[in-house]
């Protein structure tokens, strides 16, 4: 399975980027899949739906299941979160994953870097994962690729030289 993370401080650009790496990816014939870490409070339910109602009573995981898409739901119940590892081996076969925050992880990134980013403290000082930089103001650090953060071809073209991904 092909791994590629998007990775950056908050305000940093990371879902628009994703958002467009995701239609270029799937444009070129590619089958995507993302994982995006989110807050530890996040909801995809709504109060009074029956879904929610089956969590509130406690279930542990709700299915959702139509004819158009299905979501599946796993209350932690005061369970660790749970390794990306996991959470990447329930997905199904795809020609690759791009994983949105994971700043920790051990897979290959690229960091988005904004003007208008709260921090703009470099991440990629402390991980050797971090391969390239995606940023809408100029950079003096010069060890790793840069791309401007609109330039999505390009920064395609890297992931699928980085990856491996061949068509």
């Amino acid at each position: 399975m092909n791994i590629f993370g998007i990775t950056g401080w908050k305000n940093s650009g990371k879902t628009t980027l994703t958002e467009k790496l995701v239609a270029e990816l799937v444009r070129r014939g590619w089958k995507v899949s993302t994982v995006k870490h989110a807050h530890h409070d996040f909801d995809i339910d709504r109060p009074g739906a029956d879904s929610f109602r089956h969590r509130q009573a406690g279930a542990t995981e709700v299915a959702i299941v139509s004819g158009n898409r299905w979501a599946l739901m796993h209350e932690l119940r005061g369970e660790d979160e749970p390794p990306l590892e996991s959470i990447l081996s329930r997905l199904a076969p795809c020609d690759i994953v791009l994983v949105e925050g994971y700043k920790r992880e051990s897979h290959r990134k690229i960091e988005t870097r904004r003007l208008e980013a709260k921090d703009r403290t470099p991440l990629s000082a402390g991980d050797p994962n971090i391969v390239a930089i995606a940023t809408d103001f100029a950079i003096t650090d010069n060890s790793l690729p840069a791309f401007d953060l609109d330039d999505v071809k390009s920064i395609v073209d890297f992931i699928e030289r980085t990856t491996g991904l061949v068509a």
